[in-house]
């Protein structure tokens, strides 16, 4: 898949198939993450691979219901950054080239919120990450059990040229 199909047929997947992601996938996800745009090329992330059952089970549980669908995913992907003046930017590129890595391999995938979040420390500390590291987002994703096909806005709602 290229990469203008796989950007334009990205959706969220809440729902998977129990079969795994093979680490060779998810090194490639991770390595789109890291070579990921970052502001003044500071590159404050570091990712935390989870496939172990229950370690998604208590990630899960952290998030309440906002990613309570992390325990059937087969693979979560959780992104941190060292505290720089434009972590949550860097964070976020890097997520969003996780989604669509995701995607152009044949896998569905979800961002579940971190940054802000009343779970970020209970995520931090599951994980075993060090304090000064924020959470940025959860991905879970593997092999879809569904075809979302939510309404995008249209382009022309959403373009102006020149000026508004």
């Amino acid at each position: 898949m290229d990469a203008i199909e796989a950007l334009k047929t990205r959706r969220s997947v809440r729902t998977y198939k129990s079969d795994p992601v093979p680490r060779k996938m998810l090194d490639e996800i991770v390595d789109c993450g890291r070579l990921a745009a970052s502001a003044r090329n500071v590159q404050p992330w570091e990712f935390v691979v989870v496939t172990d059952a229950a370690m998604r089970q208590k990630v899960a549980q952290a998030t309440e219901a906002n990613g309570a669908f992390i325990s059937q995913a087969p693979a979560c992907i959780v992104v941190f950054c060292d505290t720089t003046t434009y972590f949550l930017e860097d964070g976020s590129a890097a997520t969003q080239n996780i989604l669509v890595a995701a995607r152009a391999m044949g896998l569905g995938s979800c961002w579940i919120a971190g940054d802000k979040k009343p779970y970020a420390d209970k995520v931090r500390e599951i994980l075993g990450v060090p304090p000064k590291m924020k959470l940025i987002a959860l991905v879970a994703l593997g092999y879809t059990n569904e075809t979302p096909a939510p309404l995008k806005r249209a382009l022309k709602e959403v373009v102006h040229w020149e000026k508004w």
